[in-house]
């Protein structure tokens, strides 16, 4: 018997490291031989480079960045099997890394995630993986496309910094300066949102409140953005109204309109860069997971990506979880035949955290007695 572990971490608990020893020991205690193999995964967010590291046995790069407020800090990003990175674009441009009195999309940039896009070129890397979630952005972009060499130009000719603020003073952009190895790169933006740069639901009015944004703000921000839409689009860069466009205050636009990025699902391209279909070979049931399971649990998180693989391969999977909620279910048409809650009685949420780890290998413990009895079942 060949058993896959390859569950989301539960955040704030249970790492998806200690989840697979834990899978392991109760695997061992109820089928004692039964062979085990075990990989962290990420769906896109806080993670996704460890986990993909961790399973191609690559490497960190530590640089100096800029971050959002451009104080000078240090990032590092992934590098595996010769020509291929991968970076976090929270890393260096991300929400925590700015103090609640300080927020305010007015001001902050992208200009960092840029810089780690650039020291991978400098370095040869040619296969770039960027996860952009968890931003405090809403630069359209602009600070990292400045970082690798795109000029935004006000009325006066003068070359703007690229914070939020400078989205309504562009009046025309210069590319003759891009990083060169911009042509060779393949670049993949995971990407699970699919907001457009502008509108109710575009980059702003959708994610500019938690960056900071007041309605005034807001207003003035997308106004901006439709200005900075506008020159991107005479110069020939239509992205205003791509799916993925707003994500991460319209970084995604940038990578798309300026560095031909393709817009894929977190979790497939982390599935794709570990080789997750070779590891389903002889694999006779996979345990997946997060931290709690509901309805949006179908739409690109671990357990529904997990699920969906194991769907096409015939393997089964099921799904130990932190907790259920509304719409649950939903994730047993994509592939994960059964749910497995690790709460076993009535307890507070501060209980459940502190108990993390007991609490686990006792749900791992009843889910594989349960496949136990169903083996010995005629």
């Amino acid at each position: 018997m060949k058993l896959l572990f390859a569950s989301d971490s539960f955040k704030g608990t249970l790492s998806s490291d200690q989840i697979i020893k834990l899978l392991n020991e109760s695997a061992q205690r109820i089928f004692p031989g039964c062979e085990t193999v075990g990989v962290p995964v990420a769906d896109g967010g806080e993670g996704t480079v460890d986990a993909v590291i961790a399973v191609t046995k690559g490497d960190y790069r530590k640089v100096k960045v800029h971050g959002p407020l451009m104080e000078e800090t240090e990032a590092s990003y992934g590098v595996f099997h010769g020509d291929c990175a991968i970076i976090e674009m929270a890393a260096a441009s991300g929400l925590p890394m700015v103090p609640n009195e300080k927020r305010n999309p007015l001001n902050t940039t992208t200009y960092g995630t840029g810089e780690l896009i650039k020291d991978a070129l400098d370095h040869g890397y040619r296969k770039l993986s960027i996860a952009i979630g968890g931003s405090a952005t809403n630069d359209g972009g602009m600070g990292a496309m400045s970082a690798l060499g795109v000029r935004f130009l006000d009325a006066q000719g003068n070359v703007l910094t690229g914070v939020g603020s400078d989205l309504e003073k562009v009046a025309d952009i210069d590319v003759s300066g891009l990083h060169p190895a911009v042509a060779e790169a393949e670049i993949t933006v995971m990407c699970d949102v699919t907001n457009p740069l502008t509108g109710p639901d575009g980059a702003t009015y959708t994610f500019g409140k938690q960056k900071g944004g007041t309605p005034e703000i807001l207003d003035r921000l997308e106004a901006g953005m439709k200005n900075y839409a506008a020159v991107m689009r005479a110069k020939g860069m239509d992205v205003e109204n791509k799916e993925g466009a707003g994500a991460a205050g319209g970084l995604g636009a940038a990578l798309c309109g300026f560095l031909k990025a393709n817009l894929k699902s977190g979790i497939e391209t982390v599935l794709d860069l570990i080789d997750f279909n070779g590891l389903l070979e002889g694999t006779d049931l996979v345990v997946t997971g997060e931290g709690r399971i509901d309805w949006q649990s179908a739409f690109g998180k671990v357990p529904s990506g997990i699920g969906m693989r194991c769907k096409a391969k015939g393997v089964p999977a099921v799904a130990i979880v932190g907790g259920m909620g509304d719409g649950a279910e939903k994730i047993y048409e994509f592939g994960v035949e059964s749910i497995v809650p690790t709460i076993n009685g009535a307890m507070d949420i501060e209980e459940a955290l502190e108990r993390a780890e007991e609490l686990y290998a006792n749900a791992a413990d009843r889910t594989f007695r349960m496949i136990r009895v169903g083996m010995q079942m005629k």
